[in-house]
């Protein structure tokens, strides 16, 4: 009996995707374990192991590069060996597996809660629930037939695909057809660019943080002219750190974790109406890459050095670089810093990682004329912003707090001692 292989969800919140390609070829062998195909998430990109053994067939309209697709979605089939495949089926016609849609009954999306390919074998991903064929011939008189993945794509680039001429067999509509059709609207129109998977889900989660919760801003000034000192000392002995220069942000993801152990209410995440805190503390870091905001996680700092803390936060940056990493090191952090330093920028207003109680913006280190014991005299100055919850936590505690790491700045080296 046909195995279908179906798009898995990578995130909490992943109802599409974008498929990036094929690591088999129709006809092979396969056995569990083996990498499938690469698939694009909401911000990461994972190949996906086949849980069964098989022979792989990919149909005739099977996903091609850059294609969206949906949680849930058939792919394609493992079959034994001499078995047909569905699709060679003369009478075969895909499934499509799509429900009404909230607003209208009369556009399609795919069920959001599929099942999990990575936890299910032999059942299919939408047991339960209705379903609603793409209209044929038969049922609507008149009309041309589509397949199932040239409807989706036409709900999804908005082309009325009624009055498309296909060519398919019995001039049955193609994906192909419907995107020629697209391409021709979009020149002539020059609408606007739709969001990326990643870019979606980025404005998703922003819109979510400050609808969902209460923030506020604190802003201070640290004299980081010991931090400086320290990272000059660093680099002129690369080997101590086994040729791992820190960065000032790894240094602050250090300090901040000590911080963060004397406060640890902002070691937290809000829970419907309820604060979770948390002993282990998780700081992820905002990294800006050709897809978008990325924020992998370094966990566990409060147990690691300063060197263990760099070698961790390298070598998830090359991993977002080019997002090959899995969902898992996305997630679980407990408090996130973003540095815009690096660009430039003195100051800014970091939105909240929700559910995360608190997030730490860096703004550039620079020398500023400044007054000590009544002389002005250059130092090199930051500014933190601190913006928390204020749900879940009051003004003067966060206070307190972006002091306490102010002070850590101020005089890193008893901070970073083992």
């Amino acid at each position: 009996m046909a195995i279908e292989i179906v798009v898995p969800r990578l995130g909490w919140s992943m109802d599409e995707g974008v498929f990036v390609e094929w690591l088999k070829d129709d006809g092979d062998r396969i056995d569990e374990g083996d990498p499938l195909f690469t698939l694009e998430g909401e911000k990461a990109v994972q190949d996906i192991e086949s849980i069964d053994t098989g022979i792989l067939r990919i149909p005739p309209e099977g996903p091609r590069q850059g294609d969206a697709v949906t949680v849930g979605m058939v792919l394609a089939y493992l079959v034994d060996e001499n078995e047909p495949a569905p699709f060679e089926n003369e009478t075969w016609e895909p499934e499509s597996r799509i429900q009404p849609n909230e607003e209208t009954s009369e556009e399609f999306s795919m069920p959001p809660a599929a099942t999990d390919f990575s936890s299910h074998k032999r059942e299919s991903p939408t047991s339960g629930m209705q379903t609603v064929d793409v209209p044929k011939r038969s049922r609507l008189r008149g009309l041309p037939t589509i397949s199932p993945r040239a409807a989706r794509t036409a709900t999804q680039l908005g082309i009325d695909w009624t009055t498309l001429s296909g060519s398919g067999k019995n001039g049955r509509i193609r994906e192909q057809d419907v995107r020629s059709a697209a391409t021709l609207v979009t020149s002539e129109s020059q609408h606007g660019k739709p969001f990326s998977v990643v870019r979606k889900t980025i404005a998703d989660r922003m819109l979510a943080s400050q609808q969902q919760t209460a923030q506020v801003t604190l802003t201070s000034t640290a004299d980081a002219t010991n931090l400086v000192a320290l990272r000059a000392q660093f680099k002129s002995a690369p080997d101590a750190f086994g040729g791992l220069v820190p960065s000032y942000s790894e240094i602050i993801v250090k300090l901040t974790a000590t911080a963060l152990s004397q406060h640890p209410r902002f070691n937290a995440r809000s829970s419907g109406h309820e604060v979770e805190m948390f002993d282990q503390i998780n700081i992820g870091v905002a990294v800006d890459v050709d897809a978008g905001l990325l924020v992998p996680v370094i966990r566990d700092v409060g147990s690691l050095s300063l060197r263990q803390v760099a070698e961790e936060s390298q070598r998830l940056i090359e991993r977002a670089a080019s997002r090959k990493f899995s969902v898992d090191e996305l997630q679980d952090g407990t408090f996130t810093i973003t540095n815009l330093g690096v660009y430039g920028v003195d100051a800014f207003t970091p939105i909240i990682n929700y559910p995360e109680c608190a997030i730490l913006g860096i703004g550039r280190i620079a020398k500023q004329p400044t007054v000590v014991d009544d002389q002005i005299i250059p130092r090199d100055l930051v500014t933190l912003s601190l913006t928390f919850d204020h749900r879940m936590v009051d003004g003067a505690p966060a206070a307190q707090f972006l002091h306490t790491i102010c002070e850590r700045i101020e005089n890193p080296g008893p901070w970073l001692m083992p």
